[in-house]
């Protein structure tokens, strides 16, 4: 009996596997950075979907309210003064000493005050607030992931999201604007000493100017930026702490994340929070 001789496709078909294959991990491992955001995305939605659904249920915890309200809060008043006085400071200093080349150095004080109240101020005091609030969240949180506390929580029937989450993203959204509004007013008077009594601007020029263009509408857009940081903080903060895992490594890489994701999320969201109020709030003199 003669033998069975391989057909000339054979070897075309298995080569080609081979390279669809290839094609399909390339595209797998293309797409898996794209699938992981689209996946924590997801999950932070989740967690905002049981904030809301915990926020209208009893026990209403006010004392972790108050809490979470001071270590935001109270807590970051030293640094947010320090970077508000001192962005205030700097911004007048650049806009005299540009402005003074077309003898127009007395509309210091308008430029000090649009560009602190509309996206110094707002921006400015969210990034402190990632680095020092949301870092903190995340490593308390995932301290209590790691060490089972809040299995424990869970074991006594006490919701985790109520429990930790919840006052911890409302004290974050309320906190925020108040600081933001610390920081313009502080910048604003730093702006003042370094114009005026610094580089010898007239005190009326550099008043009535201000209150001539800065309107109320950029203070009001820099208080809902602010609100919508504060908000984004707080939630990036307790998700990453939330789903920590790894032990003390874990917690490091989680706390790491939330000042990143945190950070990078205040940027994005300011260019669209900007370009959707804007036209809602009119900037013209």
């Amino acid at each position: 009996m003669m033998s069975e001789e391989p057909t000339e496709g054979t070897p075309t078909r298995g080569r080609a596997a081979e390279v669809a294959y290839a094609f399909g991990e390339g595209v797998a491992l293309a797409a898996a950075p794209v699938i992981a955001f689209i996946h924590s995305l997801g999950a932070h939605f989740m967690l905002v979907g049981q904030c809301v659904f915990w926020a209208a249920r009893r026990p209403f915890r006010f004392r972790l309210f108050l809490e979470a309200a001071e270590f935001i809060g109270i807590g970051s008043l030293p640094i947010i003064s320090l970077v508000g006085t001192f962005t205030g400071m700097v911004t007048a200093l650049q806009s005299v000493n540009q402005l003074r080349l077309l003898g127009a150095e007395g509309y210091a004080g308008s430029a000090t005050g649009i560009a602190l109240s509309t996206e110094l101020g707002p921006v400015l005091t969210a990034l402190m607030l990632a680095g020092r609030v949301g870092s903190g969240i995340a490593t308390e949180i995932g301290t209590m992931r790691i060490s089972e506390q809040i299995d424990a929580l869970e074991t006594m029937a006490v919701s985790p999201v109520q429990y930790l989450v919840l006052p911890r993203v409302i004290a974050g959204t309320l906190m925020a604007p108040i600081l933001m509004l610390i920081f313009f007013t502080l910048g604003m008077l730093g702006g003042y000493y370094v114009a005026v009594v610094g580089l010898g601007v007239d005190h009326g020029l550099f008043v009535e100017n201000f209150r001539f263009t800065v309107d109320p509408a950029h203070v009001v857009q820099g208080l809902v930026k602010s609100t919508v940081f504060g908000f984004a903080i707080a939630l990036i903060g307790c998700q990453q702490g939330y789903h920590a895992a790894g032990g003390g490594r874990g917690v490091g890489l989680a706390t790491t994340r939330a000042v990143v994701i945190g950070s990078v999320t205040v940027l994005i969201l300011d260019y669209f929070l900007t370009d959707m109020m804007i036209p809602f709030m009119p900037t013209t003199i």
